[in-house]
């Protein structure tokens, strides 16, 4: 696919540029759903990782968190590299990308979760925070809101008002505030807050300068989401997100500069 048929609509990019997020739906395949799913149950279920260069993090025994996923699986490689989603990417962080990070989280509700109290409030936030802000790490350019650090994250699950989907306050992408100040103030008032319902194969992107936040789960459902991040090439990966340079080698020459930043300064603008 080439890369300049990809973009986002006008309304999309309008989005984007307004709430700093946009949902994109039905992206993945039902054959690319699974193929992602298996992988990331094959790392969850894995008592011997040791030989990878995965992570896998428990929060309790209803919450696996895992990263660097993309020696794992070739599922898992096509979905950081995917041709409908690096191009929209690029787009709006203004240039050519490189992976800076992949993670995944399978989570349902925890068995000591207060099921009557997570009912009495609209939205269930367990940790606003952002990767970077508005003044450093994002800027404009021909009218156009841009980020440097960017995030795709694939719902392999459909996710309902009570299935945990992934909370926002729009618009903080944008907001020199004091980030504690905005989140005092969204909690105070629920319709300062989004949160995305989604069906599986839909892909949230957004800025990381966007303040957000996972949610309680008060359904019996578990969720499967795996993220994507990515930053212009001389930007450094997460620390622990490093991919082999044997691995490297292997990859296709089309794919090979985004997983391993090898462009460094030599910065492809889209201007």
């Amino acid at each position: 696919m080439d890369n300049e048929s990809v973009h986002l609509t006008p309304a999309q990019r309008l989005h984007f540029d307004i709430y700093g997020f946009v949902l994109l739906e039905n992206v993945l395949t039902s054959d690319e759903i699974e193929r992602m799913k298996s992988a990331l149950y094959r790392i969850k279920d894995d008592q011997d990782l040791d030989g990878t260069r995965v992570y896998l993090n428990w929060r309790g025994e209803h919450h696996a968190h895992m990263g660097n996923l993309v020696e794992y699986d070739s599922a898992l490689l096509e979905y950081a590299s995917h041709p409908k989603l690096v191009p929209l990417v690029e787009e709006v962080v203004g240039g050519n990308v490189r992976l800076e990070e992949t993670e995944a989280i399978i989570n349902k509700r925890s068995a000591e979760a207060n099921l009557e109290e997570l009912h009495q409030r609209r939205y269930n936030p367990t940790g606003f925070h952002r990767g970077t802000k508005h003044g450093w790490g994002t800027y404009m350019e021909q009218d156009k809101f841009h980020c440097i650090f960017v995030k795709t994250l694939a719902y392999l699950t459909d996710v309902g008002p009570d299935d945990g989907g992934t909370c926002v306050i729009p618009g903080s992408h944008r907001l020199t505030w004091n980030q504690s100040e905005m989140i005092e103030a969204a909690l105070s008032d629920d319709s300062l807050i989004h949160q995305v319902e989604a069906s599986a194969g839909s892909v949230l992107l957004f800025a990381e300068a966007l303040i957000h936040s996972t949610t309680a789960i008060r359904s019996d459902n578990e969720r499967v989401i795996l993220i994507a991040g990515y930053t212009p090439p001389m930007v450094r990966e997460w620390p622990g997100n490093e991919v082999s340079p044997a691995f490297i080698e292997t990859l296709p020459e089309e794919i090979r500069p985004l997983i391993s930043g090898s462009e460094s300064w030599h910065w492809k603008r889209r201007y």
